[in-house]
C-alpha cells in the first residue's frame, strides 16, 4: 500500500510498481466563490455556477462548482504528487464518471485514488494501462464525485 502523501515523498512509479489495492490520499484544496465563478465563466456558464442569487433559487439552494471543475481539481491533486512524472504517456480516456454531491464555496476537496487494474500491453511491451479509481471527498468525507482514469504508463526498463 502507498502511504499518505503528506507523510512521505514517493519516488516515480512505473506500471510495474503498481498493484491493485495500492492507494494514495492527497492533500486538499478549498474552493472559493471566486474560483467557482471564474471556472464557470470560462467552461460551464450555467446560472447555478455563476450567480449566487440565481443559484439560491435553483434546486441546489446556492452556488455550486461545476462538476468538470471538481474532476479537474481532483486530477490535479493526484498528478501533483509526482508519481507518474517519468512514466506518464497520457490517457486514452476516463470511465464511470459520476457526481454524487455538489461542491460549494468553502468546501475543501481531496482525492483518494486506488489502483484497480494493471494491464501490460501485449503489442507494446514498454507500456501498459493502469486503471485508477479517483474519489473526490469533501471535508465531511462525503463522496462528491468518482471516476476511473486509464493511465497509459511506461514500464520499468528492468522489467522488459
Amino acid at each position: 500500500m502507498w502511504a499518505r502523501m503528506e507523510e512521505i515523498v514517493m519516488a516515480d512509479k512505473f506500471l510495474d510498481d503498481l498493484r491493485p489495492g495500492d492507494k494514495v490520499v492527497t492533500g486538499g484544496v478549498t474552493l472559493t466563490e471566486a474560483d467557482i465563478i471564474q471556472f464557470a465563466l470560462t467552461y460551464d456558464p450555467q446560472p447555478f455556477h455563476l450567480d449566487a442569487g440565481a443559484a439560491a433559487s435553483s434546486i441546489y439552494g446556492g452556488l455550486i462548482a461545476s462538476g468538470f471543475q471538481v474532476v479537474a481539481l481532483t486530477f490535479r491533486l493526484f498528478i501533483q504528487q509526482g508519481l507518474f512524472v517519468r512514466s506518464s504517456m497520457g490517457s486514452p480516456g476516463i470511465d464511470e464518471l459520476r457526481w454524487f454531491a455538489p461542491a460549494r464555496p468553502g468546501d475543501t476537496l481531496h482525492a483518494e485514488v486506488e489502483v484497480i487494474e494493471v494491464l501490460p500491453s501485449r503489442s507494446r511491451p514498454e507500456r501498459g494501462i493502469a486503471k485508477l479509481r479517483y474519489a473526490t471527498l469533501n471535508q465531511r468525507q462525503e463522496l462528491v464525485c468518482s471516476y476511473v482514469v486509464n493511465h497509459l504508463l511506461l514500464r520499468q526498463p528492468s522489467a522488459l
